[in-house]
């Protein structure tokens, strides 16, 4: 035999809907947070993103510093008498035709760079990961003797890198400074984090 279902009355379908579309709400509130914990967040986006940025500024004998993945990027306008100074410390550093593959294949060349007036290199240190200093100035104005020619010295341990970051012979940094992937936008600005073969 079978029973008839009593008709639900206006109130109790609108108490039902209320109640549903309750817990559908307590349901997403509870499951935001979640999945927000595993979307990236800005800064950890930002932190692997590439990063344009804007050279005009940076006059010859100039240095800035900008980051990349969390690491300092430094982008060196050289003068022509920084460059001539390259092929004379080619005896004195460890790896002249930079072989070790700390760069892309096309800043494998002696000025280590797409473009020989911009060298665009990571400013850590090979050997424990300290930040060398700035020691652009020649001869004995550096404090690092009458032959110095320009370049950087790392203040830990005392490796010295020359100006396309090559590292000396005997120091205890045991390779080169990296060169990280980049590619020129226009003649005034540069993308690192993303290059397309020296294209």
């Amino acid at each position: 035999m079978s029973q008839s279902k009593a008709p639900v009355s206006g109130s109790r379908r609108t108490l039902l809907i209320a109640t549903g579309a309750l817990g559908a709400v307590g349901a997403v509130a509870v499951a935001a947070p979640f999945v927000l914990s595993m979307t990236p967040s800005a800064r950890a986006r930002a932190a692997g993103a590439p990063v344009e940025v804007d050279i005009s500024k940076v006059e010859p004998g100039m240095m800035i510093t900008v980051e990349w993945r969390g690491r300092p990027v430094w982008i060196i306008h050289r003068t022509q008498e920084m460059l001539d100074a390259l092929p004379k410390m080619d005896e004195r550093v460890a790896d002249p035709q930079s072989n070790q593959p700390l760069q892309p294949e096309y800043a494998k060349n002696e000025s280590r760079a797409l473009k020989p007036e911009y060298l665009v290199i990571v400013g850590i240190c090979s050997h424990l990961g300290c930040s060398p200093s700035e020691k652009m100035k020649a001869g004995p104005d550096s404090g690092l003797g009458d032959d110095w020619l320009g370049g950087f010295l790392c203040p830990c341990h005392g490796s010295k890198f020359d100006l396309a970051g090559r590292v000396f012979k005997g120091m205890p940094a045991p390779v080169n400074l990296t060169i990280p992937p980049y590619k020129y936008l226009t003649d005034t600005r540069l993308i690192i984090g993303e290059d397309t073969k020296g294209a």
